[in-house]
């Protein structure tokens, strides 16, 4: 799927691109639509009915909030029902199986895989997982809690709707786009050569992050995995492992993120930042203020504020923050150590507001950015190993339950040197400080110059290499 889908975006996008801009503006938003479509067909072509249903289902209750505004008890109903069906989707096809095994291991009782109804088989669990339901299920439930609530306009034009759900740039791996930070856009979106030149850039700019940086340290990963496995694993190199690992996600994210922005802006339209430098942050708090963005709005906006957020006092708070982080991790997989990974954030974020405040404002910056990215290392070293006993094996050897360093740490070391010095800077905002202080001219020769590079060089890289993996296709 991650070979196909690039593979899409280089042979279909250049002529997508050309249909899309020769059509009438009144039908760019229909034309957007079909190649959404096509996009996530070309990798889901099972699960494209379940697209058409959740389009519908949230279009039309959208429509009925609207309609019985004036009687907010069928107007809440309506929410409900929607609410209800997204999750109830999601639960189906992500969290079944782990209900399903999970209830065997703990009862006994064995709830079958699929039942006859009329002669038609009927799955009840262990059913492939669709690409990207996580995101897309989030942004049609948002839509109508935000029509319900006023901060979003009730949208008449089903074609529009389906638009803005199917918007092939974030559709399999995010952001989450909330509705009402694209409503303006879908009626009244202006393209421009500047909006182009900005979104062309900023794509070139995810894909070298995903191709170039994130594949090549996802091996020095997988090298130190395979060390653990093997008994060799030593402190150095679970520490090495858990840095490679932390690198790959947040620059394949970030990639995807940035891919999806620039594609969004050539489209005229706006989405929202999702990273902002998290490996810049002095504390557990502005990390989470810096990474994922738009989970973390969606979050804060439709479950932490009506629990109440941090308006009822010390004990609501931190069960409010409890059960926002355990809904954190169990919505990135279904497995306990995503569970496991939620819980352990709850807990460092409930000790920084309420024992650490103190003492890490009396830190110097330096060590308030060691403990941040050692306390965030850890915690990927929980999202990225299923096996809780590996994971604690492999943990258990970083804080020294194994040998220091073996010859082998200093031939990763050597190895992966200029990869790991490359990676540490493009974490930090020292790149766009530097090309910001060029002078215009210099700007305007040497950006056309590194986008074609880019594209060529990371081309290559995707037809030669055989490791490619897209981490968040998973979610």
């Amino acid at each position: 799927m991650v070979f196909s889908s690039l593979t899409f975006l280089f042979l279909y996008l250049p002529l997508t691109l050309l249909v899309y801009f020769l059509a009438p503006l009144k039908w760019r938003n229909f034309i957007l639509l079909l190649v959404s479509l096509l996009f996530y067909g070309w990798g889901e072509p099972v699960y494209i009915v379940i697209m058409f249903v959740s389009i519908a289902i949230d279009y039309t209750h959208g429509l009925l909030v609207e309609k019985y505004r004036s009687d907010d008890k069928k107007a809440r109903w309506f929410v409900a029902q929607s609410v209800i069906f997204n999750l109830a989707l999601l639960f189906f096809f992500k969290y079944g199986t782990f209900f399903a095994e999970n209830l065997y291991a703990l009862t006994g009782i064995l709830i079958p895989k699929s039942v006859e109804l009329l002669g038609v088989t009927i799955p009840l669990w262990g059913v492939p997982l669709p690409i990207g339901i996580s995101f897309y299920t989030f942004q049609t439930m948002s839509y109508t809690i935000d029509v319900y609530r006023k901060d979003a306009p009730v949208q008449r034009n089903l074609v529009e709707f389906g638009t803005f759900v199917t918007m092939f740039p974030q559709l399999i791996a995010g952001p989450i786009v909330q509705y009402k930070t694209v409503a303006a856009d879908l009626v009244h979106r202006v393209h421009t050569s500047e909006n182009f030149a900005l979104g062309a850039r900023r794509f070139c700019v995810g894909l070298a992050k995903k191709v170039l940086l994130a594949n090549s340290i996802g091996a020095l990963w997988e090298e130190c995995l395979a060390a653990q496995g093997a008994g060799t694993l030593t402190v150095l190199g679970g520490w090495l492992g858990l840095a490679a690992y932390g690198f790959q996600i947040y620059f394949d994210f970030s990639g995807y993120s940035d891919m999806a922005i620039g594609l969004g802006r050539i489209f005229g339209f706006h989405f929202n930042e999702n990273f902002d430098h998290p490996y810049c942050a002095d504390s557990v708090g502005t990390f989470w203020r810096r990474w994922h963005m738009s989970l973390t709005t969606w979050f804060r906006d439709y479950l932490y504020i009506p629990l109440g957020g941090n308006r009822g006092g010390t004990v609501k708070t931190i069960r409010n923050l409890i059960i926002v982080w355990f809904c954190t991790g169990f919505w990135h997989g279904a497995s306990w150590n995503f569970v496991l990974w939620g819980l352990y954030f709850a807990a460092w974020l409930i000790l920084e507001r309420y024992v650490l405040r103190g003492v890490l404002e009396k830190t110097p910056k330096v060590l308030k950015h060691l403990y941040t990215l050692i306390v965030v290392f850890v915690g990927w070293g929980l999202f990225a190993m299923v096996d809780l006993s590996v994971c604690g094996d492999y943990l258990a050897t970083c804080f020294g339950g194994g040998p220091l360093w073996s010859a082998a740490d200093g031939f990763r070391l050597r190895s992966y040197a200029v990869t790991l010095i490359a990676l540490v800077l493009a974490s930090t905002a020292l790149g766009q400080r530097l090309w910001a202080k060029l002078p215009r001219r210099a700007e305007a020769l040497f950006t056309p110059v590194l986008m074609g590079l880019s594209l060529v060089v990371c081309t290559a890289y995707l037809v030669d290499g055989s490791y490619n993996p897209f981490l968040y296709f998973r979610f």
